[in-house]
């Protein structure tokens, strides 16, 4: 018997607009106070203006942006003996799209546009086509891992 009791990863019901599971995450992590509604706001206008800038469904870029920043392999830290290595693991599906999800967030808050909807529509636009801060942090994580290969005996 586990001493730990396992989390229940409840489903998240689709979202009004959409009916889309990952915007409901996304605007769940988005969400400040409680003020689910400011923040339905603000990705539904940035989804928007994608649409309004790229001519493509904004959706659809918002899809790609997404799962152009779920990194693959992370560094978890693994003490043996004294010393401390950073072990090369793979990132589970789930924590995959959180880890995108925050990304995507902290880097647009960093983005000089007005309003935070204009500043999630350019980190989208920006991850979609493969570039911006958020697709730096995935491949400086993917770098981490690569360069601590020779430790990914390590893992248990």
């Amino acid at each position: 018997m586990p001493r730990k009791i396992s989390s229940h990863h409840h489903n998240d019901t689709p979202d009004q607009k959409y009916g889309d599971r990952l915007v409901t995450e996304f605007v769940n992590c988005l969400m400040k106070q409680g003020k689910r509604s400011t923040a339905e706001t603000m990705l539904y206008s940035a989804i928007e203006a994608i649409e309004k800038k790229s001519g493509q469904p904004g959706l659809e870029m918002f899809h790609k942006a997404v799962n152009n920043v779920k990194p693959v392999l992370e560094v978890k830290s693994r003490r043996v003996g004294g010393a401390t290595y950073q072990v090369p693991v793979e990132v589970r599906a789930d924590r995959r799209s959180a880890l995108a999800i925050r990304w995507l967030i902290a880097y647009a808050m960093g983005r000089n546009e007005k309003s935070m909807a204009e500043k999630l529509a350019g980190e989208f636009l920006a991850a979609a086509n493969n570039e911006g801060s958020s697709i730096k942090k995935k491949e400086d994580t993917h770098k981490m891992a690569e360069a601590n290969k020779a430790f990914a005996h390590f893992k248990w």
